[in-house]
Parts: C-alpha cells; sequence; structure tokens
C-alpha cells in the first residue's frame, strides 16, 4: 500500500502538524476522511474506505474513533473552533472599533473556510448533522455566531437597532460569512482572499456601514488580524 500523500484538514489552523511535519494516525484518518467526505459523500462513505485511505487497518480506525460519526464530529468541530478564538481576541480588543472588529472576524471566518483544500463546510447540510452527536459543534457554532452579534450591536447603526432586528442583522451577517461554502462550491477557484475581503466589506454594508468608510475600516481590520498572528 502506498503512504498516503500529506494534506490539512478543514480549515487552516484547524489540524496542526507536528514539528516534524508529520501526520499522527489520528490526523492521517480526519484528512482521508475529509477527503472522503467532500468528493465521495458522506453516505457513500465507510470507515472501512476510510481506513485504506489513511493507511490503517480498520480496527486501528476505532482506536481513534468510534464511528464515522465521530469522525465527522471531529471534522465538523474543527471547522469551528478556529474562527471563535479569533472571535473572542476580537471582541476583547475593546480599543478597537467595533466595525474594524467585524470586519476582521468576517474576513478571518470567511478565508478559513474557503481556504483549505476540501469545502468541509459544505458538511453542514448534511441531515445527520442535526443529531445529538454534533452537539458541540452546534454549540461552537452558536457561541461564534453570537460574537459576531456583540460586535455588531456595539457599531454605530448596531446601536440603533431593536434587539429583534439586531437578531436579524446578525443572522444575515454571520450567513454572509458562510455563504463562501457554497460560492466555492459553484466556483471551486476563486481567490480565498478576495473572496474574504469581498464577503467583510459586504458584511459592514449590511450593518449600515457607509461606503465611504469602508477602505478605512478595511486597513483597521486588517491590521487587527495582522497584530493577531
Amino acid at each position: 500500500m502506498t503512504t498516503p500523500s500529506r494534506r490539512r484538514v478543514g480549515r487552516p489552523r484547524a489540524q496542526e502538524r507536528p514539528d516534524d511535519g508529520g501526520l499522527t494516525p489520528r490526523e492521517e484518518v480526519l484528512a482521508a476522511a475529509a477527503e472522503l467526505f467532500t468528493h465521495h459523500g458522506y453516505t457513500a462513505t465507510s470507515t472501512r474506505t476510510i481506513a485504506e485511505r489513511a493507511g490503517l487497518r480498520q480496527a486501528s480506525l476505532y482506536h481513534h474513533f468510534d464511528g464515522k460519526e465521530a469522525i465527522l464530529a471531529a471534522l465538523l468541530e474543527g471547522t469551528v473552533h478556529p474562527s471563535l478564538d479569533v472571535a473572542r481576541r476580537l471582541v476583547a480588543r475593546s480599543e478597537a472599533s467595533p466595525e474594524a472588529r467585524l470586519w476582521a472576524l468576517c474576513h478571518s471566518d470567511a478565508a478559513l473556510l474557503c481556504g483549505g483544500p476540501h469545502n468541509l463546510g459544505a458538511l453542514y447540510l448534511l441531515p445527520e448533522v442535526q443529531a445529538d452527536r454534533f452537539a458541540v459543534f452546534h454549540r461552537v457554532r452558536s457561541e461564534l455566531k453570537a460574537c459576531y452579534g456583540t460586535l455588531l450591536a456595539a457599531t454605530e447603526p448596531g446601536s440603533l437597532l431593536s434587539a429583534e432586528d439586531l437578531e436579524l442583522r446578525t443572522d444575515l451577517v454571520f450567513g454572509l460569512s458562510e455563504s463562501v461554502i457554497l460560492i466555492r462550491r459553484a466556483g471551486p477557484d476563486r481567490v480565498p482572499e478576495a473572496l474574504a475581503t469581498a464577503t467583510a466589506d459586504a458584511a459592514l454594508r449590511v450593518t449600515g456601514v457607509a461606503q465611504r468608510s469602508l477602505a478605512r475600516l478595511r486597513r483597521e481590520g486588517q491590521l487587527l488580524l495582522a497584530a493577531g498572528d
């Protein structure tokens, strides 16, 4: 059996490689599953196929995961934890304008979603993801969305919204960031940086930020992201 090629999983920071550049067996399973789930379908992929692609015996796969649902849950959680970490840092940066922080969050989130080798965000749409097994994924994703709402509420346009309108506007802005999942599916060759920037710009326009302010807020947001690297 040939050695599987090394590949990263999910959003760029979701699965860190060891210092020597290799992948652990668990990471190999996740990398194999990411490729198979997104290219061949979750239902059509068996744990046996995942193990073979990862270069493992099927029994060895069960040493790391108790089944296919557990693998999918780990992949999905890996797509939201990095963005929540960024969101928490940006919420805490109270010295920066909320508009610039919201731009930075939208850009970072969209870039992570469309920057990996496999479009794992498309797995959000699977009916299986509604099961209790994926409660952690849904909780973390809800926390991430709440950070969007916190930043949006702190903007000048957001501060004028009723609670109901703020909730709706948060849904729209959060949905814009995740819309890159479908855009990537339709156009997989799009440049992630350009798509992330356009998404973040559009998100601020949805919040009510004037067009004339976008260039300044984009620069401020880029500086915030650079400071967090």
